[in-house]
């Protein structure tokens, strides 16, 4: 494969996991309201963004080993799906609500496998 697609599924993955985190850490946002109080404020966000910083945490383990962020990202985003099906909504339109969230998830843990895979077959024919 030539060092141009390793470098593109290289990155791709990365740049996308840094923009998912920061999408979901979007959401936190909502708790700056005037009504509460700075120390509220700051547990709220706290609390709103423990996704995005175990994202965090997992992104940079997956930088050198790619099969996690595969696995926790895939996990993640099967997470998702699982509990907005929770919801008291019909579960066609729990699916597809969840594809907001789930499906860049289940790009970027495909990526990092496809990265993962690619990387693990060029150490098996150097050998």
């Amino acid at each position: 494969m030539s060092k141009k697609v390793n470098g593109f599924i290289y990155w791709t993955p990365r740049i996308l996991s840094i923009l998912f985190i920061l999408f979901l850490a979007l959401f936190s946002l909502d708790v700056i309201s005037p009504e509460y109080n700075t120390r509220e404020i700051l547990l709220g966000l706290l609390m709103h963004n423990i996704p995005s910083l175990a994202l965090l945490i997992v992104l940079l383990i997956s930088w050198k080993h790619e099969i996690v962020g595969g696995v926790v990202f895939l996990l993640a985003g099967w997470l998702y799906v699982a509990m907005t099906m929770g919801a008291e909504i019909p579960w066609y339109t729990a699916l597809i609500w969840s594809m907001t969230i789930a499906g860049p998830a289940f790009l970027i843990g495909g990526l990092f496998l496809a990265n993962w895979h690619i990387k693990k077959q060029g150490k098996c024919e150097k050998q």
